[in-house]
């Protein structure tokens, strides 16, 4: 796995937007600074959520949210007690930076309950923007994004579910959605207001999700039997 700078947002929306209700234990692999687990905790007060990150750095950083934080290279170290079993695996936008992303996710598959769900968010490297760069001739890394220098492996609205969840015999996909918005951002924000803007990218992403959504959500079912089973 490729070592990135410190990840640090406002959490993921879509991703929140899916995590189950029933989900009270958790483990967010590639937790980055833990916004994901602030956001859900403001929420959901009860949730008990423990990371996983690369990073020394993202780790202090996300402590105050977290119950516990591994530092781990997720593609070779698997610590023996990470705290489960876990309700969700919850893994946003780290999956493209492996080499292997099937094979992660089967070794962190067995720290489920039964019954537990798996959540996987990726880029989706199709997206318009990207779309216009490839038609004028440029590929080229940036330092983020969905050509982020760091990612090994890439995806699609429509490719995501096939690559990720289909190979897992494990794994049901119960949800796919996707995030993003139309072209002409600035002329978009100075015309429209911001709630017809959000009905209109939303049904853009509805009708072409391969085009205009900038990422994919999975939700996936698990009905294996984890280390946890009796």
């Amino acid at each position: 796995m490729t070592i990135a700078a410190p990840y640090v947002n406002s959490g993921n929306d879509l991703v929140l937007s899916l995590v189950p209700a029933d989900a009270r234990h958790i483990l967010d692999i590639g937790c980055g600074g833990g916004d994901n687990a602030r956001r859900l905790k403001e929420t959901r007060p009860g949730i008990r959520i423990v990371g996983i990150t690369h990073s020394a750095e993202e780790a202090e950083l996300a402590a105050p949210f977290m119950a516990g934080v591994h530092v781990l290279d997720i593609e070779r170290d698997l610590a023996t007690d990470l705290g489960g079993p876990f309700d969700l695996l919850m893994l946003s936008h780290v999956l493209e930076h492996t080499r292997d992303p099937v094979a992660v996710l089967r070794r962190f598959l067995p720290l489920l309950a039964e019954g537990g769900h798996v959540l996987i968010a990726v880029p989706n490297t199709l997206e318009w923007r990207t779309r216009m760069r490839f038609l004028g001739g440029k590929f080229q890394y940036a330092d983020h994004g969905i050509l982020d220098r760091t990612h090994l492996r890439f995806f699609t609205y429509e490719t995501a579910a096939r690559e990720l969840v289909e190979p897992v015999s494990e794994l049901t996909l119960i949800a796919r959605q996707g995030r993003g918005a139309l072209p002409f951002g600035r002329l978009r924000r100075r015309l429209l207001p911001a709630g017809l803007r959000n009905v209109l990218d939303e049904a853009a992403v509805r009708r072409l999700p391969n085009v205009f959504a900038g990422e994919v959500a999975l939700l996936a079912r698990y009905a294996g039997l984890g280390k946890y089973s009796t």
